[in-house]
């Protein structure tokens, strides 16, 4: 069975916004914190967090597949 591009996507999305959503509703104050922290980041750091977190997907992804 081939799925099709919305039927990857959408639940994916749906996935990502119940794990975002997670540690405000548990950790608030914990949450509040370490998004002060982040805003503090210069460009590079924010950049390279963000490279991280891209290349930890599709080794996610790459080891799934």
């Amino acid at each position: 069975m081939e799925l099709s591009l919305a039927q990857v996507f959408w639940p994916a999305l749906a996935l990502v916004l119940i794990l975002e959503g997670l540690l405000p509703l548990l950790a608030p104050r914990w949450w509040r914190r370490i998004f002060g922290e982040m805003l503090r980041l210069q460009d590079g750091q924010l950049r390279f967090f963000g490279l991280l977190s891209i290349l930890a997907g599709l080794l996610l992804w790459w080891l799934l597949a």
